[in-house]
């Protein structure tokens, strides 16, 4: 079986997850094993499932940004060279290691499915995100609606007291619709 690498981007709001969780369904009904992973920083609406926006959920195993796959569980491990489709999602927040990671399965004649977000909040591209692209055998570009001119939206602000985020503000902020919003490249205003 050949393996392949699929990764689904856009900004925050753009449905992702929820495509990642389609894809996931899909192949379970045709039978074929399937793993779902996402980051222990990842709590915003359950600590044991990928979830999307608008409530759609399934089970998931966590694992540490800067996971060493020698170093899992060996359960784990077994699971996840038994499955015929690892799923991962906010892909953004692990450490470049997930390249290699999801490189090697697909080389073993996995499909790797990957949602993440390609900008953080300052419009820059975000962690492992634009290598995992690059290696992608499949691009999904999603967009969102533009919550300030309802055009579609490529980019995601974060926000503090209805005002953008300052650059200098940590990277990585756990948050849904009290923290970002989607934009549009003209109503995206750049972090000072």
């Amino acid at each position: 079986m050949a393996g392949r690498l699929e990764v689904i981007t856009g900004p925050m709001f753009a449905g992702k997850t929820e495509e990642l969780i389609r894809r996931a369904e899909r192949e379970r009904i045709a039978k074929k094993k399937v793993i779902i992973i996402k980051p222990t920083i990842d709590t915003r609406y359950s600590k044991d499932k990928i979830a999307s926006h608008n409530g759609k959920a399934l089970d998931c195993h966590l694992l540490a940004c800067d996971f060493d796959f020698i170093e899992l569980d060996p359960k784990l491990q077994i699971e996840i060279l038994s499955a015929d489709v690892v799923c991962i999602d906010e892909a953004q927040f692990f450490s470049e290691e997930i390249v290699t990671f999801c490189e090697w399965l697909a080389q073993g004649g996995k499909r790797v499915i990957v949602a993440g977000l390609n900008l953080d909040f300052k419009g820059e591209p975000f962690g492992p995100m634009p290598k995992l692209l690059a290696l992608a055998d499949d691009i999904t570009s999603l967009t969102a609606v533009c919550t300030k001119c309802g055009k579609e939206a490529t980019r995601t602000q974060r926000l503090i007291n209805g005002k953008p985020a300052p650059k200098d503000s940590p990277l990585i902020l756990i948050g849904g619709l009290e923290t970002y919003e989607a934009r549009c490249r003209d109503c995206w205003q750049v972090p000072k």
